[in-house]
């Protein structure tokens, strides 16, 4: 029997870039679709959309758009932390929660992203722990090649399928 958690995992990327500007990739609509994602809506408490350069807070809700996918795939979720400064966290759907953090390191910054309460199911062990864990090597690729070079590595096509960088 392994002793493997199926319910978390960490990835960490190191990038070189300013500590606001990459807290602002993860809490503006502006900065999450520079690197991830192809439309967001961030709302507030009350429901209003939130201006695209203002950062999120806890207790907002998104809904996320992709490259390579139709509208009818999406994420709604909840901010559950955001400090304005180094940390913020976001459930994700069926797949559980992430939580990322932003801390110094040999004169850049190391972005840690922890995924958990995934659940410790087939459906879970494939579909989040897995393929959360592909997705998210990927994306935080393309967050370290935006912000350091400016070239955008995603895949926009919905017509073409199983590609690395969709």
């Amino acid at each position: 029997m392994s002793n493997f958690d199926w319910t978390r995992f960490t990835m960490r990327i190191n990038v070189n870039a300013d500590l606001a500007i990459l807290y602002n990739a993860w809490a503006t609509r502006k900065g999450i679709e520079e690197w991830f994602l192809r439309r967001s809506e961030y709302h507030d408490k009350d429901g209003q959309l939130k201006a695209f350069d203002e950062r999120v807070i806890e207790g907002d809700t998104y809904r996320w758009f992709w490259h390579g996918w139709s509208d009818q795939t999406d994420e709604k979720g909840r901010i559950l932390r955001a400090n304005g400064v180094n940390e913020l966290a976001f459930s994700f759907g069926k797949a559980g929660n992430c939580f990322i953090s932003i801390q110094p390191y040999n004169n850049e910054y190391m972005v840690e992203l922890i995924q958990d309460q995934i659940p410790d199911t087939e459906d879970g062990r494939q579909n989040y722990h897995l393929g959360c864990k592909q997705g998210w090597t990927f994306y935080l690729t393309n967050l370290k090649s935006m912000l350091e070079g400016g070239i955008d590595l995603r895949h926009r096509d919905i017509a073409t399928t199983e590609m690395a960088n969709k």
